[in-house]
């Protein structure tokens, strides 16, 4: 009975079925992780600066990304997606991989703003390296995330253990059991956008009279935000608490010109600019548009324009001028008034040429000062060079509500005393009707709601866009929206679509682990074939021995 069953498993080793099952059913158990779920991630990043100006090319200039993550210290070759926090991240290294490294995944801090102030200043000293040169890699930003940072250690750690290594044979064992990444970004080649509007938002106050024989005043603030990447820049201090005191002025002064008895012969004109951190190109048209246009002699008549950039913070005002007031003229006695407001607050006087061979002016008072205009700009920052300017740290804790009030405050009540001739013992804008700090609360909360980097707020229906003239339509009548368009021919600025992708991680073994796995199934097939080939043999043996021992029982 036993000898006939043994017959049978003997028949069935000799079909096609346990071979299938010998060979592929292990081979699937080896080959298969222990955590399908975990063997790939999706991230959302941000995609690194990239746009023209005046026919230099800026930024990032490639996007799609199939590579091998690896470390900061372990990366070699083009091949190679170094994947590494920004705050590990110094000038050197990323000349380097600029130059040699196929792409770049910058992870982000866990919470960008608590960082200490020295640290942040790295980090924007970082910024400004990245956005100085051109860059031909594809450059990606990544949030937080605890399942990142698990990335980011473990791609860091396999490099650690092959460097503990004592043997060789160590280090190959290390190398086959530590965990490897494929970084994959798919997107297409990124391509200059079409229909490109940068919006320019403007109102008046009109004062009491005739419109055209009356000086003009012009407040003017650009809107939009800049940093090493579109999607990550929210411009808090530079330029949202500028945009927020122009509007709390536009407030405060539009409750005087309604009442008769406060109405004043002076018209104040209100500008919220675009494309400001691309050398004022929304200055620059509205400019020439003013200029060439009906309401040229109001602009030329002006008693000077101030220009709001970057006011929220330090303890100090700078007045920025291409060219000092004359004595006595409007400009002259509007600095005196700011720095008769408030004693404790010092108002310095910067004054710095205009330098037209460089391809971004310093500040945009000075594109009005070239067309001999009395402009200058009133900041917190003492040079145009500072990093706050332009970086993606330029968060909503970047503003001091309190500082932003009294510096609102400052300008509110030396422009008053100035149209309306007041002594310097007068405050206009005392409580109830002074500077609410709520307001520019609120201001800054709708600013830095969401991304304003000019390429983001290109298109002519943009919502951002539409709401800052509706609240400048709140307070003052006659609001317009102008709109820039570059030349097809020559633009003097270029937007490239893609400012955002998902970036798939995949858990890869690396190239020696195939390796190793293909010799492993190599002897394991062997063996596997050994086995198939010798078992009728082995059978023989088995069928012998149990029947010697069966005739020996009887």
């Amino acid at each position: 009975m036993w000898l006939n069953e043994a017959d049978e498993f003997s028949e069935i080793f000799k079909g096609f079925f346990p071979f299938y099952l010998l060979l592929a059913l292990p081979l699937f158990i080896i080959i298969s992780p222990v955590n399908p779920v975990g063997a790939s991630y999706e991230f959302p990043i941000s995609r690194m600066q990239q746009y023209d100006l005046h026919g230099v090319p800026h930024g990032c200039r490639s996007a799609p990304v199939n590579l091998e993550a690896r470390s900061l210290s372990g990366w070699s070759t083009s091949r190679h997606c170094v994947v590494a926090r920004l705050q590990d991240i110094s000038a050197e290294h990323f000349r380097e991989i600029r130059s040699k490294a196929g792409a770049l995944l910058v992870v982000l801090p866990k919470d960008i703003e608590t960082l200490p102030q020295s640290e942040k200043q790295i980090l924007m000293d970082l910024e400004k390296v990245m956005l100085s040169q051109e860059v031909f890699i594809p450059v990606y930003f990544a949030t937080w995330t605890p399942e990142l940072q698990d990335i980011v250690d473990d791609v860091a750690n396999s490099m650690v253990t092959d460097e503990k290594a004592g043997t060789a044979a160590q280090a190959l064992l290390n190398s086959v059991s530590a965990n490897g990444y494929q970084i994959v970004i798919n997107t297409n080649k990124a391509v200059p956008k079409t229909d490109v509007h940068i919006a320019s938002i403007q109102g008046k106050l009109i004062g009491h009279g005739v419109e055209d024989k009356m000086p003009t005043i012009a407040i003017v603030a650009h809107y939009d935000s800049f940093g090493v990447a579109p999607e990550l820049s929210f411009g808090a201090d530079s330029n949202g608490s500028g945009v927020a005191m122009l509007l709390e002025l536009a407030r405060l002064f539009s409750h005087l010109y309604a009442n008769t008895q406060t109405h004043a012969r002076v018209n104040l004109l209100f500008l919220l600019s675009g494309g400001g951190k691309l050398n004022y190109q929304g200055s620059k048209k509205w400019l020439e548009d003013q200029l060439d246009g009906v309401d040229a002699s109001l602009l030329q008549e002006a008693n000077f324009i101030l220009c709001l950039d970057t006011v929220g913070g330090a303890n100090s005002l700078y007045f920025h001028v291409s060219k000092p007031p004359r004595d006595n003229s409007p400009g002259a006695n509007f600095l005196k008034e700011l720095k008769s407001v408030k004693s404790n607050v010092p108002v310095e006087v910067v004054h710095k040429k205009i330098n037209l061979a460089e391809e971004v002016l310093a500040w945009e008072h000075e594109r009005y000062s070239i067309r001999k205009l009395s402009a200058f700009t009133l900041s917190s920052l003492k040079t145009h060079k500072q990093p706050l300017r332009s970086t993606i740290l330029d968060t909503k804790s970047s503003v001091d509500i309190s500082q932003l009030a009294r510096n609102t405050e400052i300008v509110a009540q030396a422009l008053a005393r100035h149209i309306y001739n007041l002594s310097a013992d007068t405050f206009p804008f005392s409580k109830p009707m002074g500077v609410e700090a709520d307001s520019l609360k609120t201001y800054i909360e709708f600013l830095t709601a969401q991304p304003r980097s000019a390429q983001l707020l290109a298109d002519k229906n943009n919502p951002l866009v539409l709401a800052l003239s509706q609240l400048l339509s709140g307070y003052i009548k006659d609001v317009k929206v102008s709109y820039q368009t570059p030349d097809k021919r020559d633009p003097e600025f270029v937007f490239y679509d893609i400012t955002k992708a998902i970036v798939n991680v995949y858990s890869v073994k690396p190239a020696v682990f195939d390796l190793f796995l293909t010799f492993a199934i190599v002897i394991y097939l062997t063996i596997v074939y050994v086995f198939i080939q010798g078992f009728p043999k082995l059978y023989s043996v088995m069928l012998r021995f149990t029947t010697q021992k069966k005739s020996k029982t009887y």
